[in-house]
């Protein structure tokens, strides 16, 4: 059961075991997507298509005909990465082994449904995969295996998805064995040190201008590739694509120009620090770099209130 590219690999790790048999694969309806809401299937659906497996894609899980024909089935194991539904308890029991989801954080750090974002805004220096034992609870079942991987600056949230993909895909393949003949470990999460990282909102979307430098970076990174983080210059809602946080410090209040010429445009943030942006998105226009942003934003010049609020 999974849905982004993240369960990909996870699912192409099992297609290509012989020890394993994959009876059916669950994943989100298809959804629109762009500017023309044109009608995508998710990764996980392309891929099992490739590959001839049965696909099931309940709008809602609990109760519907796909979850009875899961139970039906029989099986042996229930596996999920990134799937998007919660599981109701009655299919949970119906695995005849084990229910185990591939979860990208290091539990009890991170449960919810954007723990690979949260863990780049937040500028952690590593993050991980767990293994766990599915409960009805959210990400709160026993974990059987954990694995870290650090984060670097030059990560943003889309860099971990593909690294943890890997690293989730390679400690399952590893576990399996072990939770099938029942020499895995299970170790109780600590309820004391639970933190949540639940769906990002459109108003955390907004980047907060009188940050320090270097968060103004890990927020950047953090909302990157999506939903991509925004702030309001030159009194335009603008996404903020890249930024590189600078060592020169400024008196300038936050949201300033320091600096500019024809190819730079350096900003004040909190602390007396300052950053360049370098690619960005006006709303209503292309991606662009910086150079092109400036062409058309001539009146930014030392000093001028650049970022705003609303």
């Amino acid at each position: 059961m999974g849905t982004p590219e993240f369960a990909v690999p996870i699912l192409e790790a099992l297609v290509d075991a012989p020890q394993y048999e994959i009876q059916a694969v669950l994943t989100q309806p298809d959804r629109p997507v762009g500017r023309k809401h044109t009608l995508t299937e998710s990764p996980v659906k392309v891929f099992a298509k490739e590959h001839g497996l049965k696909v099931l894609q309940p709008q809602k899980l609990s109760g519907s005909p796909e979850m009875q024909t899961v139970i039906d089935l029989q099986p042996d194991l229930m596996i999920t990465a990134a799937y998007g539904q919660f599981l109701p308890t009655k299919m949970l029991a119906a695995a005849k082994i084990a229910a185990i989801n591939v979860h990208g954080s290091l539990l009890p750090k991170y449960r919810g449904g954007a723990p690979i974002q949260y863990a780049v805004m937040n500028g952690d220096k590593e993050t991980g995969v767990t293994i766990m034992h599915m409960v009805k609870k959210m990400d709160a079942g026993d974990i059987i295996a954990q694995q870290t991987e650090p984060i670097t600056k030059d990560d943003d949230s889309g860099t971990m998805f593909k690294k943890l993909s890997l690293v989730g895909r390679d400690l399952l393949m590893k576990t399996l064995p072990q939770i099938i003949d029942g020499t895995a470990p299970s170790i109780k999460q600590d309820e004391s040190k639970v933190v949540f990282s639940p769906n990002i909102k459109p108003e955390e979307e907004r980047i907060d201008y009188q940050l320090p430098a270097d968060r103004i970076d890990d927020l950047v990174r953090g909302l990157r590739p999506d939903p991509v983080g925004n702030m309001i210059l030159d009194n335009q809602r603008t996404k903020i694509y890249d930024v590189t946080p600078l060592k020169e410090g400024t008196s300038l209040e936050p949201g300033k120009v320091v600096r500019v010429d024809k190819h730079t445009l350096v900003i004040s943030a909190g602390d007396g620090t300052t950053y360049q942006i370098n690619r960005l998105q006006p709303a209503g226009k292309s991606v662009m770099d910086i150079t092109a942003y400036l062409n058309g934003h001539q009146n930014l010049q030392p000093g001028v209130t650049a970022i705003t609020d609303d």
